[in-house]
Parts: C-alpha cells; structure tokens; sequence
C-alpha cells in the first residue's frame, strides 16, 4: 500500500463514425407540353430537391413512365480501436516478468477500448471505489458525509493516506460493502480484498472504466452532488503523485487517483493508475494497470509509457 507521509493537503489534474449515404433518386416523368418539354424530379436524402429540364421526347413517346432507384445506406466501416490499442502497445517496452492492462473511453464519442482482461491487486487506486461506496451508501440513508469522513475522504484521496482508507474501508463495511456497491455500479470482475487488506483487491482494467464512468459520466448511481465532490479530490492530487494518466494529458486538464505496492512476496511492484484526462479538446478516461515491476520507478515509467501509447489509437479521427 501507499506510504503515509505525515503532511498537510497539498493542492497541485460523437465523434460520430460518419454513414456514407448514397443518395436514394426518384425520377418521375409528370408529363410532356405541346412542344415536347419533359422534366425530371430528383431528390436525394438530406438535401434539396433538384430540378433540371430532359431533352424533348419525340411526338410518338410512350404515355408518362416512373421510374424509381432505391440503394439502402452504406456504412463506413469502423475504426477496431481495440487492434489499433494492441498494435500501439507493442511498441512498449514491457520488462520480462511484468504485466500491463488498460481500457480507454472517449467521452465524447463513446468509442472504447482495451487490452489484457486479467486481475491485478488495486493498490491505492481502491480508494475511489470506497469513497463512491461511501457516497452510495450516504445517499440511499439519505444523508450527508460528517465532517470526519470529509477529513478521511480528503486525506484519502488527495494524500493516499491509509490510515483515512482503513477507517472509510471499515464505515462501508468492508469488502461487503464494496462488492455490494460494486453489483450497482456495474463492475463484474472485482472483488474486495480480505480482512483490513483493501489494497488486495482485485480488479481489472475493464471494470475500472467502468468505475470511472460512474465517476464521471452522467449514466451514474452517484448524484451529481456526490460526482462532483469525487472529481474535485481527483483534481486535488498533492504534488509528487502527479504522475500515471495524466502524462498522456496535453495540459493541467486532470483527475486521477495513483496506487502503488511493493508486494512482500516478491518484493515487486504493482504499479496502477486511473482517471479523466484530456486531449485535443476530448475528454477520455483511461485506466492503466501493472505488475511485476523491479521498482516503483519503473512501474510509473510503464504506467506512463502505456497510456500515452493508449490514447495515440484515438487520435487518427479525434476531432479538435
């Protein structure tokens, strides 16, 4: 789990697939003058009609004739965000032994995709899961949190304090009340950690977008109110745990949430990272796992490496 440091709150972080239409014509011949004069209608689908005159039709024409063309709508056919992931990724470098995951939304598109599907321990990333537990909890008692479970919530989140995560681990019940939370918020493949142990739980890249998008995106149990207090600690991350998703950020446009553990086992690192960045005017979430690092160092160098990798699939048709 994170390394407490006793310190003070440091403040510091559609696209529409286009449908090619061919246009659907209707030519109607509605008649001929005494001089011959004959005309064509045409339409086409989402755009005016056009008129234009036909060449003059000899006295002994056939009586009026319709005649209509009907194509169905072709589609262009869709980006594979999850081969352009996977092709971005090999140029990764990953150590021997290591192990990498993640999942990428485009808010304002709704594409998405991921890579790898197996489980990874949280580490401190947990933390959002058990203050949005926190905050479910608080609106179906249809209260408000007290001011020591703000202090705990901020110390928490913005510091990765762990003794404020043991204390909220133990308000929501555990891993009880997390999984319990967890089967509303729509996460399948995650499972709280035994005992006190919160950092072991287990997760994987795809459930944390969709923890993200309870976070962030409309579609949420979470209440705006309740939202918006989670987003804003994110934003408040202290000054040397700036790093992860955000350095595939083009900017200070930010909130993340950072864990990191050296197992004692092994004395490897997990290594994770998730959260709202932005890029070129979209807003993504993206959340990037690891495990298996010789040291810290190296895990955020992976982390870090694989979602700047991560969002280089969405920017071939990102729109500025």
């Amino acid at each position: 789990m994170d390394r407490h440091r006793a310190r003070g709150r440091r403040a510091r972080p559609s696209r529409r697939k286009p449908l090619l239409y061919i246009a659907v014509a209707s030519a109607v011949l509605v008649g001929a003058t005494a001089a011959g004069t004959v005309y064509m209608k045409a339409q086409a689908h989402d755009g005016p009609a056009v008129v234009s005159s036909a060449a003059p039709a000899s006295p002994s024409s056939s009586p009026a004739v319709s005649e209509e063309a009907s194509v169905e709508p072709v589609a262009e056919p869709s980006v594979d965000r999850d081969a352009l992931l996977t092709k971005a990724l090999k140029a990764v470098p990953v150590a021997d032994g290591a192990k990498t995951a993640v999942a990428v939304l485009d808010l304002d598109s709704g594409e998405s995709a991921a890579y790898g599907d197996a489980a990874f321990d949280t580490a401190s990333i947990v933390k959002v899961n058990i203050l949005a537990t926190l905050l479910l909890q608080a609106q179906d008692a249809d209260r408000h949190l007290t001011a020591q479970e703000k202090t705990y919530a901020t110390e928490m989140i913005e510091n990765s304090d762990n003794a404020s995560a043991t204390a909220l681990w133990a308000a929501i019940g555990r891993a009880d009340g997390l999984d319990t939370a967890n089967k509303r918020f729509g996460l399948t493949d995650t499972q709280g950690g035994n005992g006190e142990l919160w950092g072991l739980t287990q997760t994987t890249a795809g459930d944390q977008l969709t923890l993200l998008r309870q976070v962030f995106g409309d579609d949420s149990k979470l209440s705006g109110t309740s939202r918006s207090y989670l987003q804003g600690l994110m934003g408040e991350i202290e000054t040397d745990q700036q790093w992860g998703v955000s350095a595939a950020a083009d900017g200070s446009q930010w909130a993340l949430k950072n864990g990191w553990l050296a197992r004692s086992t092994t004395g490897l690192w997990d290594v994770n990272s998730i959260g709202r960045i932005s890029v070129d005017g979209h807003d993504y979430l993206v959340a990037t796992l690891s495990n298996g690092n010789s040291t810290q160092a190296k895990g955020i160098s992976l982390v870090e490496a694989v979602s700047k990798a991560a969002l280089s699939a969405f920017q071939d048709t990102a729109e500025g």
